[in-house]
């Protein structure tokens, strides 16, 4: 039933987003890189693996995930039989654009003997094409779970699956895909930035490209980073990542000191996503407000998508 607001003037967004979080037994999932003032009205943030439980997990009726589109679709593939909205339904992500479903399916046809662990930064197509998903948080684990014997193919971030290679000692066959956030920090930058900053220790996700993590002291999700922060006796790190994490590392350890490494543009010293950034305290509410837009998949898609998911949740 779509709900039937009055015209408002002046809206305190916190209070109307609550209201109608009650009203519709809502809960609202946010990704650390979702602007500050959804951050603080989330009833759950994460990264991607964390979010994905928060999903599964749900008593609620509807779910309201603020973050990027793939996202979205995961909670949809978890919980078919709910309403799954997004505040804008633009909010998708260059990595997964890197990897179009027909592409992906040849390269699974032309390597059949090859298991696929893939990325959950993908399509829902994707996912469906694939044998097991993965997370930043969890990759390493997964792919240790993998008989020695039986070759893999790792889609779609080739950063990601470098650094992979390098901690597990497995060889794969890695997809030509990258995040536009995580390759646009720049190397010399990051250099200048330490020497401004000596005792400052950087800190990186490992979709950042080899020659910037070559630097790091701590490489590691989102959720591994501000791990990191809170438990790390420095009192100073340079975040290489989207900065919206940043906002959570505040809220744990203020008295440290959080500095946004600068990407290869020099007009700004920070790198944030263009997708992530699409949502607002604004288009959450009203989104929930009109019920919409919502994330819409066949039953086929969603039955198909949710093998490999439930493979990642078993194997993590």
């Amino acid at each position: 039933m779509i709900l039937q607001e009055e015209p408002r003037t002046h809206l305190n967004y916190k209070d109307e987003i609550s209201r109608l979080k009650r009203e519709m037994n809502a809960v609202i999932l946010a990704h650390y890189y979702q602007e500050n003032s959804i951050q603080d009205i989330a009833d759950y943030i994460g990264d991607s693996l964390e979010l994905a439980r928060r999903a599964k997990e749900t008593n609620a009726e509807v779910i309201v995930f603020c973050g990027v589109h793939f996202m979205a679709e995961t909670a949809k593939i978890l919980n078919p039989d709910k309403l799954v909205l997004i505040p804008d339904l633009a909010a998708g992500c260059s990595l997964a654009d890197s990897c179009p479903s027909d592409a992906f399916k040849a390269f699974r046809s032309a390597n059949p003997e090859y298991l696929a662990v893939t990325y959950i930064n993908c399509t829902a197509e994707v996912k469906a094409a694939s044998d097991i998903i993965c997370t930043s948080s969890n990759a390493e684990k997964i792919i240790k779970q993998i008989p020695l014997d039986k070759p893999i193919l790792f889609s779609p971030d080739r950063n990601l699956g470098k650094y992979l290679m390098k901690t597990t000692g497995r060889e794969m066959k890695v997809w030509d895909g990258a995040c536009l956030v995580h390759e646009a920090f720049s190397e010399k930058r990051l250099v200048d930035l330490k020497l401004s900053h000596p005792s400052a220790k950087i800190i990186a996700h490992p979709e950042c490209e080899e020659n910037v993590l070559s630097y790091s002291d701590y490489i590691g999700s989102t959720s591994k980073l501000l791990q990191f922060v809170i438990s790390d006796s420095a009192a100073e790190f340079i975040v290489v990542t989207e900065p919206g994490i940043i906002h959570q590392m505040e809220k744990a350890v203020p008295n440290k000191n959080f500095i946004p490494a600068p990407p290869n543009d020099n007009s700004c010293n920070c790198s944030e996503c263009p997708y992530m950034k699409l949502n607002t305290i604004e288009k959450l509410y009203l989104c929930m407000a009109a019920q919409s837009p919502k994330i819409e998949l066949s039953t086929e898609l969603l039955n198909k998508a949710l093998l490999p998911l439930e493979k990642m949740l078993a194997m993590s």
